[in-house]
């Protein structure tokens, strides 16, 4: 999906991973670089735990062996929010003990880059939680799209 306006093209891609992207191009008649907010690392983790401690108790009651893990960017360099990494609940069959958790990562960088306000960037890492955790209940990307969460 592609959205347009003067000085701004929006693009929403879905990897074959189940990793949402959203890439903002600044067209050459802007003539501005776009502002990226600044946050620590520190600061941008703690604002990731409280945005998990604001997840309804039915949503991360069922989360077993999962971590959360905040990262600059992806290693690949692809323009992720974040990613699951690990076998969805419906898919573990034999999961259980020894098994390394499941990992659901939250990229710092790709947020800074595309959020304006503190308010803004609450709302996209509380986004990005929902639809990684959704990840780990094995609904795919397009429910995801459908319910709103992507």
């Amino acid at each position: 999906m592609r959205v347009t306006q003067p000085g701004l093209s929006l693009s929403v891609c879905v990897g074959t991973s189940g990793a949402v992207r959203l890439r903002r191009e600044w067209s050459a008649r802007c003539g501005t670089i776009p502002h990226v907010m600044e946050m620590s690392a520190d600061a941008f983790e703690q604002l990731v735990t409280d945005e998990l401690d604001l997840l309804p108790d039915e949503m991360v009651d069922g989360l077993d062996n999962v971590v959360f893990v905040v990262e600059d960017e992806p290693e690949n360099g692809e323009e992720l929010f974040g990613v699951y990494d690990g076998i969805a609940a419906t898919e573990r069959g034999q999961y259980g003990f020894g098994e390394l958790p499941d990992r659901i990562v939250v990229f710092r960088k790709q947020h800074l880059a595309e959020c304006d306000t503190v308010e803004e960037l609450k709302d996209e890492v509380h986004t990005t939680l929902v639809h990684e955790i959704g990840h780990f209940y094995g609904i795919d990307d397009e429910r995801l799209h459908e319910l709103g969460w992507a």
